[in-house]
């Protein structure tokens, strides 16, 4: 069965989309922000802010800055920022597959073995030009957000261009079994949806298309990405009337995967006048979640060496057998018969920060931690609590991160995010990690503001304003949504010439009304980012 919302936290990168600068030495000063602060909407919240003069180093405002509150996924500019430095901006990966046996006449005797490398994409999101596709409504989000737009680039071709290696190698039969070694890092539990691992595919989701079909009480036009028998879908969805209640009932965390015939059954009513949000136009996305990567991508080479003429012996939808892989490091360079390279980790940096991409913050997190010698999250987790306060003055008591994409109670205070904020502006590759954040009306979340074309304020500080956004949104028990927290974080190039690095924050908004509330918070915080923006 579907639930939304899943989890009670919801990040909402691009509905929610808030840019926030905030001035408060003079914002209090303006009638027109003060306005905003003094909303009954804002009657018992908590707001954490502060604002930094790049040039001078001065603190041109602060508020609670001291005071360790609830970020959301700001959080998410430490795990990928360090991961940017580690790394590097050209750092490429690589995920080589090696024999593990001779080849005779075309025959492998043996298996072939897959090295996870940690490559988010697999060659599923790059475009001919060495880019990283994504839309300002990415699909990660959409059970959450209840639609999105898919990317136009093929999530299989990583996989395709793998198995066209192997039979270029001339490689035609495999008398082994095919085999994914995901032991870069330790899995941990990702969200209570699935293990994560350092394989993936299509994001590790199968994403459904939805559509009504010609009249009400026909079946609905359902398509799907990726094509696998690993998974399928057993649609029968109806196409209802007009005025009739959207009704999707379907396991969106299906445990079937690695065994024959796993179907995820789609009932439900498709109202034929409705409308998809978001988009306004057909079609309606949802996705189910690839809850064991290693045997979906497994089977799906598999599938696609079929296509390049290879045949394997071995069941193509049977469980990944891990205890048939050789002892880690022991692969031989003249065993290996293909490689994946992926973009580089620039471009993942950018398509993390500008959809607020969980599962690759959290994936940046444990290439940090691979980095440095340890390989499970709470060891991660310590390593980058170090280099936090070795590289940028942050100490272990100004933040709580439980993650790397900024779950649950993840929280900091402005000052730890400004300290780093400030500290990037001198590193070489800032220009990066800034272009990398979403820009206000111009990419990723930001890239659309609620009456962003209309309002004129909001209009002027286009494209000047970098940031990061962060919400945490819970449930009570009677249904209701309450917001914990939504801020932003980043840098604001003013109207006057100056730079500034500026955190805010609003904590404990409490109960509201429903969607339509939250956007009107994005839609203040704009406010008062453009006001600094125009004002200094």
């Amino acid at each position: 069965m579907f639930r939304f919302p899943r989890t009670i936290l919801t990040i909402l990168p691009v509905i929610l989309l808030s840019l926030t600068s905030v001035a408060q030495s003079q914002v209090l000063l303006s009638p027109e922000v003060d306005k905003i602060l003094q909303k009954p909407l804002y009657k018992n919240a908590t707001w954490g802010i502060l604002v930094i003069d790049l040039q001078t180093g001065d603190t041109v405002f602060s508020k609670n800055a001291d005071r360790q509150m609830l970020i959301g996924s700001i959080r998410k500019m430490f795990s990928v920022g360090l991961a940017l430095d580690q790394l590097g901006e050209d750092y490429r990966f690589v995920t080589p597959i090696y024999r593990q046996g001779e080849v005779k006449d075309g025959v492998l005797n043996g298996d072939l073995v897959v090295v996870a490398s940690g490559d988010l994409s697999m060659g599923g999101r790059e475009r001919a030009d060495g880019t990283i596709a994504y839309t300002k409504f990415d699909h990660n989000e959409a059970n959450s957000l209840g639609n999105a737009i898919l990317t136009k680039t093929d999530p299989l071709a990583g996989y395709r261009n793998l198995a066209q290696q192997i039979a270029a190698a001339g490689i035609k039969r495999v008398d082994g079994d095919v085999i994914i070694d995901d032991r870069l890092f330790q899995t941990f539990n990702f969200r209570h949806e699935f293990d994560l691992r350092p394989i993936f595919i299509n994001d590790d989701v199968v994403d459904m298309m939805l559509q009504p079909g010609a009249t009400a009480g026909t079946p609905a036009d359902v398509a799907w990405r990726p094509h696998s028998a690993a998974l399928t879908l057993a649609p029968q969805l109806k196409t209802t009337g007009p005025g009739s209640e959207l009704e999707l009932d379907y396991d969106d965390l299906p445990n079937c995967i690695g065994k024959a015939g796993c179907q995820v059954p789609l009932t439900g009513h498709l109202p034929i006048d409705l409308k998809p949000v978001l988009t306004g136009e057909w079609p309606l996305v949802r996705n189910v979640r690839i809850t064991q990567p290693q045997n979906y991508a497994r089977t799906v080479l598999i599938e696609e060496l079929a296509k390049a003429g290879v045949a394997v012996a071995a069941n193509k939808t049977a469980p990944n057998d891990a205890a048939k892989l050789p002892a880690v490091g022991s692969y031989q360079a003249d065993h290996q018969v293909a490689k994946l390279t992926s973009a580089k980790y620039a471009q993942f940096a950018q398509w993390i920060l500008k959809v607020s991409y969980n599962i690759g913050a959290d994936t940046s997190l444990m290439l940090y931690g691979v980095q440095n010698g340890v390989d499970t999250l709470e060891k991660s987790l310590a390593a980058e609590a170090k280099a936090l306060k070795s590289r940028f003055d942050v100490s272990p008591s100004e933040f709580h991160f439980v993650d790397g994409s900024g779950g649950g109670d993840t929280a900091a205070t402005s000052q730890a995010i400004a300290k780093m904020l400030t500290a990037r502006t001198k590193l070489d590759n800032f220009a990066t990690f800034k272009q990398a954040l979403p820009i206000l009306g111009v990419n990723g979340s930001l890239a659309t503001v609620t009456r962003f074309e209309e309002n004129d304020a909001l209009q002027g500080a286009k494209a000047n304003v970098y940031a990061k956004t962060g919400t945490y949104i819970t449930g009570d028990e009677q249904g209701r949504m309450i917001v914990r927290a939504q801020g932003t974080a980043g840098y604001i190039d003013a109207a006057s010439g100056r730079k500034y690095a500026f955190v805010l924050v609003v904590n404990n908004i409490g109960v509201i009304s429903g969607i339509d509330d939250v956007i009107q918070v994005m839609q203040d915080e704009g406010e008062i980012a453009a006001w600094w923006w125009r004002q200094n």
